[in-house]
Parts: C-alpha cells; structure tokens; sequence
C-alpha cells in the first residue's frame, strides 16, 4: 500500500510538471486505460504473480496520480474568464468570502460571485482602493455581506523569474480564476448585511477575535504574532519580525500549521482521556483511547476552522484524522502507514498541495520523525528524543531550504529550543483560552511572554552567521543530498553513515556557472511596468534599474530582484547604475541597497532625488564616454552629455549603456524619447549599432524613432513590460517598425524574464516561461 501511495503522489507531482493541460480526450483514454490496468493487477495478484502484480498496482497507482490531477485540472481551469472581458467594467453580485486584508491604501478581499453580466469565475480576489489622489479610504466590506459591485478583471498573472515565486500557481492552488478592482461607480452598495453560511460565520468570529486583540493590545509589537496564533491571521505579523523569524528558523512555529493542530489535539484529548476515565459508565461504552481520539480531533476541527482553514491548516487537519480514524477504528497501523494514508488523503483533497514549499517540508518533518524515533529497542527520555528530533530535522531539511529558498538558518536548533516550548507550551494555549474567555489578563500575560521571545530572537537573528545563504542548487545535488540525510539518519550500525556527510560538501558548496571571460548575460527580469537588468560577467555583476515600487510598502527590489540575485549566487553587485529617477525605474533600488553589497552607486538622477541620501551613498553621475571593462567585456555610457546639461524631461536624461563583448552588444536605452535619441545618434551613430537593444522607454510611440532604428539596427528588441498597462507598451507603430527592420520581439509580460546569452559563438536569447513552461501559465 506505502509503495502504491508514493507512486500515486510521484503521478500527481509529474502532472504539475507538465507544460500543457492534456485533452479530454487523452484524459477519457488514460482513464479506460487505467481500469483495464487496475483489473489485470487483481488478476495477476490472485494468480500468485506477487511481483507481476505489484509492479502493475504501482504504475496503475501513478497513472491514477496523473489522471486524478489532470481531471481536477480540467475541471477548474474551466472556470476562467474569457478573454474579451479583461479590461471592461462588469457588473458583479456576491458575497464577501474570507476575511478582508486591509491595506495600505485599500482593502483586498475574496468574492463569491452570484450573478454576473458577463461569464466570470465563480471566486475572485478583488481590490477596492479610494479615489485616485485623495486620502479617502474605501468602504471595508465584511465577511458574509452581499455586495453589488462593479469591477475590472483580468486573468491569472504574475510575474516569471529564474527561482522566481509563481503568483499563477498560488492563485491557481485557491481557486482564483480572476483578479481585479473595484470600479469607482455609483451602483456599488451592500444588498444585504447577512448572506453567507457557517463558514462565513467563523469568519465573523475570527475577525470579532482580531478586533479585540487590536484594541486590548494597541501598538504592542507583540500583538502581531497574538493573533497569527489565533486567527491564523499572519499579515499581523510585520515584515521585520518575519525576517527574524526567517533568520533564526522559527518561521514555522509562525504559521499555524501541524504542530498547532497536533498540540491542541493532544491536549484537548488528554484532558478528555483523564476525565472518561473517571466516569466508569462512559469508559464501558467506549474506551478512554478512542474517546481521547474523537475529542482531539473535534478539538482541531474547531481550531482548524478558527485559523481560516487555510491550505496548510488543512492539510495538517486531514493528516490527523487518519490518524484519528485508525484509532477509532482499533486500527494499530505503523507510523509510516499512517504517514502514507494521510499523504494519499492530502492529494486526493488537493492536488495542487505538491506545488507548495509547505507541504514538502511538512511531511519531510513528520517523516525524519518517524525515522528517528521509530523502532528503536530502547526508548529514549523525553528530553533526548525532543534534542535528537530537533537536530535531525534541522539537517534533514536542509536540502529542501536550499532548494526552495536558498538559505536556512544556522542557528535554527537553538532558537528553536527556546521558542518551542514557549509558543507550544505557553503562548497558544494562552492564546487561545484569551479568545474564548473575555479575560483580558491573559492576553496582556500572553502578549508578555511573546515580547520576551522576540527580544531573545532578536538578539540571535542579529549575528551575522546566522544564516547559510548560497544560490539555488540543481535538482540532482538536492536530491543527492537528501539521501545523504537519510542515509545519515538511520540507526547506529549502519554502515558508511559518516560518509554520508561528505555527500553534503558538494550541495552547500554549490556555485552555479557564470559566463566565460569575454563573454556576458544580461537578463532582463520579469518586474511588471518597470526595468530591471541584471548583467553578469566572468567575475563581476551589474544592476542596471531595481524596477518599479508595488504599493506604499512593496517594490520590485524586495520582491523580484533580491530573491533572484540571492538564487542566481549573487552576494555582492559590484555597481548599481539607477538609469533615471522615474519609479518604475528607481522605485526598488533602495531596497536593493538595504538587501545587498553595493560597491559602487551611479545613475542619471535629478539634483535633490533622495535616494542617495536615503541610502547614505555618493552617487557617481553617468556621463557620455565613460567607459570601463570587466573581464573582457566593454562598458560604455552613451547618454547623458558629458558636461551635465539636462534636457528638460527626465526621461530624455537617462542613462543609456552598451555593453559589447566579442560575441555581439546589448544597447539598454532606458527611457529616452525623440529629443534624446536625436542627442543620442548626434553623438554616437554608427556606434550604436547593436545586436540586442531593450526597447526605450518600454517601447512607448514618443521614442523608437525611425532614425534610432535605422542606427541600431538589431537581431531583436526586448521590451520590459507589465501585463496590460495602462499606456498601451509597446504601442503598435513601434512594434511594427522594429519588426520590420529584422528584429525579432521579446516581451516581458507574455514571455517572463528574457535572458540575453553573449560568448564567443554569438547571440542566444531565452525566456522563462518557455524555458519552465506550466499548463497554468496564461490560463
């Protein structure tokens, strides 16, 4: 059964692997094909053909693994919205779904939609911002609440990077079909104060905790993590406790999951257990064990359902009541069975789970566990089973960390020493008791003790070999090394078990290629309606613009290009170069000077920009014939002019770079437009001719003159675009005037990050999404 279970999952992981949706028609064949295969297992099994059998239960497992996803895959991506409708104002009636996420300037929500005009999906995830220029917030709709709005949609999106986070699956694992805005329109009103269902009804009390957490608290910087540990509300918790959590490894006692579940089952059922015992009437109708079984997991259920019953909380929630199950049933199944049963359980309940760093790292735990403390002869004390799980764990999960997010915590055994038993032990079941009783000294008591875990937290999150931080290693190295772990973690007597540390020298040893001296990459990321470039040589790396700000506390510095240069190895940019102050060009550098080593700063900035003081940097100011080489690899400063003279849109003062080796050029024009391009060809002409040019001013009609195309003359342009933006980039004309001077169009928005390959043999360019393509991409 273990052995069909893990094929099924295997079937279920390669399907989310797969770069397009398969037909209904291969879907109906696998199926008949499958319950032919399935009868031929049961025949060879009855005819004592035990290996014959078993080899067929277990391809018959993994095609079943494909065929469950890819039915469910179908089913959902049916639910889309068309098209011809992105864009347009629609009509919506539904009721508010989850709980509202204030933010800074609005609020975003989930909507269940009822009626519609037009054909849309059943679930959106909506925004509703106030009026454009003014600081009057929108109305803050409340879970259960019928609502008539009027909205723009448009489909699944998000942006594609190398080891970047994919926004389409996380929308995809939550049932979001569609996105967008509320539309500033008179018709927008509540229809009714009351029109949801029981689920909707936990909501309002989550949100009833919340709000009284907020006003007994106040400004603690504590309340936070409070009510994460209630509501399972983790936008309490700010950005800056999260990366002390992320530094000290304790992320996960955060995040209500397993362990919370567990533990609020195990002492509700233990408490259970000792009072069914007491009552002789009772514990003859029905053994203290199961009657202990039966309350821990009512008592998760409620939990579960208080923390907002998110993917996590209910895969945590389905592993337990296998476990449950077989103890209701008198079932004394082996740890690793029940492990197996949950997993098929989880999959079967969610397909999509396997796309999710939490769920690997989940079942890695439980399993190392397993591993370590199952059957063993002697049983050890509490003490050392609770330190040899610990230390397991923490290297079990290393390579699946350095996979997923290319670091993990050095501290993390000893952080976790102190916070377990105390968020475990103290702070939820505080928590918790807080919400149920309207005692407000317990949640100041609770709020104490979390503030004395943050502070010793803190202190260790502030050494700086806190954390392992190195570039993302390939599938094969994780997963060598993953079996080195496992290795490592059998019982003593295995043979070679010190060994198995040295398999672990080439993971965290790691360093992915860099181009050949002489040669360069520029890749110029996936940031939206924005710009950022990152160019590497031989031993050196470049910044070229830190791409657009995301809202009043988010920008593409934190969010797209810090995890890309910490995946791609990066631990120091030898010269940022912000081309020109516009935001969609500056708006993330300063979080990329606060995330990274900089050792030098340039740009083209209008006097009395404050990034160079807000950073504490001396700006170098681009000049025209600067120039400079790296590892064989020429940089040269085109644009401004040499003696300062500012043209007077800011646009026309941006910095343009050509970057030349042997094998061809890449000319980055930023945002230059007519009258900077005519100073532009004046000054350089012929020089400009390039292989490559990143399209100026993301291909907007006021640049890309006919003069400039004719000058440049490229095998293809690149332009940095969002997905439909607002200005209409790349605007027709020039797309046709590129296109008819021999240049093939890359574009960020359809294609992902574009990735610009120069060596000795020439010119290669890829992009992302075709590179990692998905069958949810653009669906």
């Amino acid at each position: 059964m273990r052995a069909a279970i893990a094929m099924f999952a295997l079937g279920v992981w390669a399907f989310q692997q797969l770069p397009t949706l398969p037909s209904v028609t291969w879907l109906a064949g696998g199926s008949v094909a499958l319950t032919a295969a399935a009868c031929a297992a049961v025949c060879l099994c009855r005819r004592s053909d035990a290996r014959a059998g078993f080899l067929l239960v277990c391809l018959s497992a993994a095609m079943a693994g494909v065929l469950w996803a890819g039915w469910r895959a179908e089913w959902r991506l049916a639910d889309e919205l068309p098209m011809q409708f992105e864009g347009r104002d629609v009509a919506l009636t539904g009721v508010i779904a989850g709980l509202p996420r204030r933010l800074d300037d609005g609020v975003r929500f989930v909507f269940q939609v009822e009626e519609a005009a037009v054909p849309v999906p059943r679930r959106l995830q909506l925004s509703w911002y106030g009026p454009r220029g003014t600081d009057v917030a929108p109305p803050v709709p409340r879970v259960g609440e019928r609502w008539q709005l009027t909205v723009r949609l448009k489909r699944p999106h998000g942006f594609v990077n190398p080891h970047g986070f994919d926004y389409e699956a996380w929308l995809l694992m939550r049932g979001l079909r569609a996105t967008g805005y509320v539309r500033a329109a008179a018709d927008n009103r509540r229809l009714a104060e009351w029109a949801g269902g029981p689920l909707a009804a936990v909501h309002r009390a989550r949100a009833a905790i919340g709000e009284r957490f907020a006003a007994v608290l106040g400004d603690a910087p504590q309340a936070g993590i409070v009510t994460a540990l209630v509501t399972g509300e983790q936008h309490a918790i700010t950005p800056v406790q999260w990366e002390v959590f992320r530094r000290t490894g304790v992320t996960h006692l955060m995040v209500i999951s397993g362990g919370h579940v567990s533990l609020v089952a195990l002492l509700v059922g233990g408490l259970a257990a000792l009072a069914w015992r007491r009552i002789p009437a009772l514990a003859l109708r029905l053994p203290a064990r199961r009657a202990a079984a039966l309350a821990g997991l009512l008592a998760a259920a409620g939990y579960a359902l208080l923390a907002g019953m998110e993917i996590p909380v209910q895969r945590a929630l389905i592993m337990l009541a296998v476990v449950a199950l077989a103890l209701l049933t008198g079932r004394e199944a082996a740890a690793s069975r029940v492990l197996a049963l949950a997993l098929l359980a989880v999959l079967v309940a969610d397909p999509w789970v396997v796309l999710a760093a939490g769920f690997w790292l989940s079942f890695a735990a439980v399993g190392v566990i397993v591993l370590v403390l199952g059957g063993r002869l002697a049983i050890p004390s509490a003490w050392r089973a609770a330190v040899r799980v610990q230390l397991a764990i923490t290297l079990a999960l290393v390579p699946a960390l350095l996979l997923l997010f290319q670091s993990f915590s050095l501290l993390s055994p000893l952080a976790n020493a102190l916070a377990i038993p105390l968020v475990s032990f103290v702070l939820t079941p505080l928590a918790l008791a807080a919400a149920l009783l309207p005692v407000d000294a317990l949640l100041h008591l609770a709020a104490w003790f979390a503030g004395w875990l943050l502070v010793g937290l803190e202190w260790l999150a502030s050494s700086p070999l806190t954390v392992w931080r190195q570039a993302a290693p390939p599938g094969w190295l994780v997963a060598a090394g993953a079996a080195a772990v496992g290795w490592l973690l059998l019982p003593r007597g295995t043979p070679a078990r010190g060994a198995a540390l040295l398999a672990l020298v080439p993971l965290l040893g790691w360093s992915p290629p860099r181009p050949a001296p002489g040669g360069f990459v520029a890749t110029v990321l996936d940031v939206g309606q924005g710009q950022a470039i990152h160019v590497q040589t031989a031993g050196r790396d470049l910044l070229l613009d830190a791409g657009p700000p995301y809202g009043p506390a988010a920008d593409a510095g934190e969010r797209v290009v810090l995890p890309y240069l910490l995946a791609s190895g990066v631990g120091r940019l030898d010269r940022l170069v912000v081309s020109h102050g516009d935001s969609d060009h500056a708006g993330g550098a300063a979080s990329v000077l606060a995330g990274i080593e900089v050792a030098a700063l340039a740009g083209s900035l209008a006097p009395g920009h404050g990034l160079p003081e807000r950073a504490g940097r001396a700006l170098h100011a681009c000049r025209a014939g600067e120039h400079w080489e790296w590892d064989g690899v020429r940089f040269e400063v085109l644009h401004p002019a040499a003696d300062g003279a500012r043209l007077r849109k800011e646009n026309d003062n941006a910095c343009v770079l050509r970057i030349a080796a042997a094998g061809g050029a890449v000319l980055v024009a930023s945002d230059v437009e007519r009258v900077a391009e005519q100073a532009l060809l004046a000054r350089a002409g012929e020089g400009l001719a390039s292989h490559v040019i990143v399209a100026p001013h993301h291909g907007s009609r006021t640049s890309s003159t006919p003069a400039l195309v004719a000058a440049v003359r490229p095998q293809a342009v690149v332009y940095s675009v969002g997905y439909r933006n607002a200005f209409g980039h790349p605007h027709a004309d020039v797309w046709a005037r590129w296109a008819a001077a021999g240049a093939q169009a890359w574009r960020t928005d359809s294609q992902g990050a574009i990735r610009v390959a120069v060596g000795v043999d020439g010119v290669s360019i890829t992009a992302e999404r075709e590179r990692r393509p998905r069958y949810w991409h653009g669906r």
